[in-house]
């Protein structure tokens, strides 16, 4: 009987490493899985941002052209003076645009969510999002003073 036991106690051992080694599979697994599907969502965000961007880009080529014909039309050169600083507006004015849609883009994918109403379980990705939008507004304060 005293030599059952010592045994028994080693089966229970390898019985107990086979569960634990099963789980940790699983758990690979699942983290495997949701790193994928995290990865997809950052393609998806990824392609949106960049056909918006596309449809930004030819929305204002529309709005230059358009500008451009009714100030032609009115006898002005397109080229100069109030014309030239009415086209300068509206791209830096997209540019603007585009850049504060890319800076949304990067906390979103800092974050690891794609939305806020995504769940998550950690506090960390807003840690990330937030160290990178005082990043950026550190940069746009520097940019802001230096006009």
């Amino acid at each position: 009987m005293a030599q059952i036991a010592p045994l028994a106690s080693l089966i229970s051992g390898i019985a107990g490493l086979a569960a634990a080694q099963g789980q940790s599979r699983q758990a690979a697994a699942q983290a495997e899985a949701q790193a994928q599907a995290q990865a997809l969502r950052n393609a998806q965000l990824q392609a949106q941002a960049e056909e918006a961007q596309r449809q930004r880009r030819e929305a204002l080529a529309r709005t230059v052209a358009s500008a451009r014909a009714r100030l032609a039309a009115g006898g002005l050169a397109t080229g100069e003076g109030s014309a030239a600083a009415l086209v300068s507006g509206l791209e830096e004015e997209a540019r603007a645009r585009e850049s504060a849609d890319a800076e949304q883009l990067r906390f979103r994918l800092a974050a690891g969510r794609s939305s806020l109403l995504d769940e998550s379980g950690s506090f960390t990705p807003f840690v990330r999002a937030g160290a990178t939008l005082a990043s950026s507004l550190g940069q746009s304060v520097r940019s802001l003073l230096s006009y």
